[in-house]
């Protein structure tokens, strides 16, 4: 029997009434335990008793071992879904936006796990996509080199030093008295951190077999990668990935490794467990999934698309950080994403007029942009606010002052239409 919450997938932005479940009390459910970010709320007044539901996705305890709450992304309609997925594979074209993946999601492996249907596993293909980005960074560079330790037997020779025990174990019991078991040093690309990488492929690969759904977004990539593995021994004690050293020479090596270690953890570093997740059933740790960060790095992968180097992501101020600042000569403009539905009509939220309008007024900010005299810093910068709706086009407009928000001076908001599931989800 399901352990989830009335047996459904709840949906972000909304909330329902829970007042029947007298199991369950009134709580909050952390993103990352930050305070400002609940994941999910139970809020009790007298004897009523309501679940609310914000913009993250995922599924986690409300009572540990007994019931779970499970959320998935918003519809639009009855029809579609938005395409997590594939808002996370276009960004991430980009090998720059990489590096501000970290609060895109959170995993609780020391919670016990929950039994999900496998369509609902937003958690593992997130995952793969991730690692697989950051691999293809690493190929497109060409594989790190390093020295490595090997051990085996050499006949009638000695290279390095001798492993005593092990000569005596695998040689000398054995009746072999030419052999002596070495231990010595190569250079090459056959070192500790390629090898766990090549084992994480290899996991990866074993799961698209078993969900050639995904195989259209996600084989040409590994296809990509693959060749450059072929001389990687994948043979490695995975307990290593904890004790590998990064080098700021291949410092994207950490982002591979980091994820590499999330999906093996996630199967328990047991390549059976793979074959598992083609299961109707599967079990997942408690996980949730950012989708303002999410819906941040998307607008961040289209904003790159179209003006390239001269758009800057969180470039901090003197007090504030604005997600992004366009700095192209005579298009000076402070742009901020907000994933709220409020948009989509003729309204807005003062708390965001307010928050870009600080930007505007920050000394650094202003320096950012190309304003550093005090006369250049009186000017009244341009403030455009993107938000999703499905009613809108999935591309920037040409005029990104086309829909000004009325009453404010310099005041632009604009729609994006979001992805909806493609053909190779289940």
């Amino acid at each position: 029997m399901s352990k989830l919450l009335f047996n459904k997938a709840f949906i972000e932005h909304s909330f329902e009434d829970v007042s029947s479940v007298e199991t369950i009390a009134a709580l909050s459910i952390l993103f990352k335990r930050k305070e400002d970010c609940k994941c999910v709320e139970i809020i009790q007044e007298g004897t009523s008793k309501k679940i609310s539901f914000s913009c993250y996705i995922g599924t986690d305890w409300l009572e540990r071992n007994e019931v779970a709450v499970y959320v998935a992304p918003k519809l639009n309609d009855t029809s579609q879904q938005t395409d997590y997925l594939g808002m996370l594979f276009s960004c991430l074209r980009h090998s720059d936006v990489l590096n501000f993946t970290q609060d895109l999601y959170e995993i609780k492996f020391e919670e016990p796990l929950i039994e999900i249907e496998q369509q609902r596993d937003l958690l593992t293909p997130i995952l793969i996509v991730h690692f697989l980005q950051a691999l293809k960074v690493i190929v497109r560079k060409g594989l790190k080199r390093s020295y490595y330790k090997i051990e085996q037997p050499l006949n009638s020779k000695i290279k390095g030093k001798i492993l005593v025990s092990k000569t005596i174990k695998q040689c000398a019991i054995k009746i072999k008295p030419t052999q002596n078991y070495c231990q010595y040093q190569e250079f090459g690309i056959n070192c500790a951190e390629n090898r766990i990488l090549k084992k994480t492929l290899i996991f990866v690969q074993k799961y698209l077999a078993l969900m050639p759904a995904y195989s259209g977004l996600i084989s040409p990539i590994i296809n990509y990668c693959s060749p450059a593995f072929q001389e990687v021994n994948e043979n490695i004690d995975l307990n290593a990935a904890e004790q590998v050293a990064h080098s700021s020479f291949y410092n994207e090596y950490k982002e591979a490794l980091h994820n590499s270690g999330l999906i093996l953890r996630r199967f328990g570093y047991n390549i059976k467990e793979v074959e598992a997740a083609g299961n109707r059933i599967i079990k997942v740790p408690p996980f949730w999934i950012n989708m303002p960060k999410l819906f941040e790095l998307y607008v961040l992968g289209m904003l790159k698309d179209k003006y390239h180097n001269d758009i800057k992501f969180q470039i901090q101020g003197t007090y504030g950080q604005p997600d992004f600042l366009l700095v192209k000569n005579n298009s000076k403009m402070i742009i901020d994403t907000k994933y709220k539905r409020r948009y989509q009509q003729e309204k807005y939220q003062s708390e965001d007029i307010r928050q870009l309008s600080g930007y505007a007024r920050d000394s650094g900010i202003l320096s950012q942009l190309g304003y550093k005299t005090k006369e250049e810093q009186n000017t009244v910068v341009d403030c455009l606010i993107i938000y999703p709706d499905q009613a809108a086009s999935g591309k920037l407009a040409d005029d990104l002052k086309a829909n000004p928000i009325a009453g404010f001076t310099s005041f632009y908001k604009m729609a994006i239409k979001l992805p909806v599931i493609n053909s190779y989800h289940l």
